[in-house]
């Protein structure tokens, strides 16, 4: 009988058209069902020969493993909890959720993981969200926004799991995590500006509980001190990285100093909003004020006038906290990493 016929009749003894079973596979591969189980979860304890026929066996049979067996096995889920402690509001009101998540998404699909999305938005939620992940249904946890407040950290801390944060909550930050260059990014940005003539160079913050948001107010701070330039607290307009806390800021700005002539703007988000507001005073941009925004997402490409921006590296952020996570349950040995990925500013027609 040949191969084919033996794999027909393998099939035929399970059942027309059911799903091929361990036992199938074992047989098929003249092995135990103990071998079957090794190689499909890894073990290094399986010989060449054998670990050849029983893929061969897969492959031929069309097995499929069942996940729920296979993490009473290897005490893995193969799920990924991806974690926004943030508003739906913001959640989709903002291009740098998307992309990171759309990032992070596809380096664990890649790994055959599934990836969970949830959001966190009362103490109720995180309750609920510390009951789901202490009984064990998820292998890891990408926390995608970090505030110096939130308990999450703390939380995931106690209970051991294997976590990556997108930011970090402050230098002494003790978990994984990936952001990108903030302080270099806003001056950048600041040095732009001062380089085509501006003097009064105001900044609109985000969230200042975020350390990225104080990291781009201190890059802003750093570059007028390089220029020579006033770096006054009537020149900070602080918001939330929300375009209505832009508009707001950007309008409170305009009463205190009106003589401004640039606006660094944290968001891309709140610089289109503050463009709004300029254009709505009467003022002309970039001739009577220049404004640069942060993020260089698709809104940059949309305000009018183009948006000149500082690009960080939204989805590869999300791709790299997958892959350390990814590392973290391959070797929970292996030492915290802290990754700083690199920005550029994108010069358009606001600035």
């Amino acid at each position: 009988m040949s191969r084919t016929d033996g794999a027909a009749g393998a099939r035929a003894r399970d059942g027309a058209g059911a799903r091929p079973t361990l036992e199938a596979v074992a047989e098929r591969a003249g092995v135990g069902r103990g071998t079957v189980s090794r190689v499909i979860n890894g073990s290094p304890r399986v010989s060449e020969r054998a670990k050849a026929a029983v893929e061969q066996a897969i492959a031929e049979l069309g097995y499929v493993p069942n996940r729920a067996a296979r993490a009473l096995v290897t005490s893995r889920t193969d799920s990924i909890a991806v974690v926004v402690p943030e508003t739906e509001t913001r959640l989709f009101s903002e291009p740098y959720f998307s992309e990171i998540i759309r990032g992070a998404v596809a380096e664990l699909s890649d790994a055959d993981k599934q990836a969970l999305l949830i959001l966190v938005r009362t103490e109720r939620e995180r309750t609920r969200l510390a009951d789901y992940l202490a009984a064990q249904r998820v292998d890891g946890v990408l926390l995608v926004s970090v505030h110096g407040h939130d308990p999450l950290p703390g939380m995931l801390e106690r209970l051991g799991l294997p976590t990556v944060l997108g930011g970090r909550r402050n230098d002494a930050e003790t978990f994984s995590y990936v952001h990108a260059d903030n302080v270099g990014g806003a001056r950048a940005a600041v040095r732009h500006l001062a380089g085509r003539g501006r003097r009064v160079i105001a900044t609109i913050t985000g969230d200042l509980d975020q350390e990225g948001a104080r990291a781009r107010l201190d890059g802003w701070r750093a570059a007028l001190a390089e220029a020579g330039l006033d770096a006054d607290d009537s020149l900070v307009g602080v918001a939330d990285f929300s375009e209505r806390q832009g508009e707001a800021a950007m309008r409170e700005l305009l009463a205190r100093r009106p003589e401004l002539d640039a606006v660094f703007v944290a968001s891309d988000v709140m610089a289109a909003a503050a463009i709004r507001v300029l254009r709505a005073e009467g003022l002309r941009v970039p001739e009577d004020v220049a404004v640069v925004g942060f993020d260089d997402s698709f809104i940059a490409r949309h305000t009018e006038p183009p948006l000149t921006s500082v690009r960080q590296p939204t989805e590869e952020m999300g791709r790299a906290m997958a892959r350390i996570l990814l590392s973290q349950l391959t070797d929970p040995e292996r030492v915290h990493e802290q990754v700083v990925l690199g920005t550029e500013l994108v010069v358009r027609g606001s600035a």
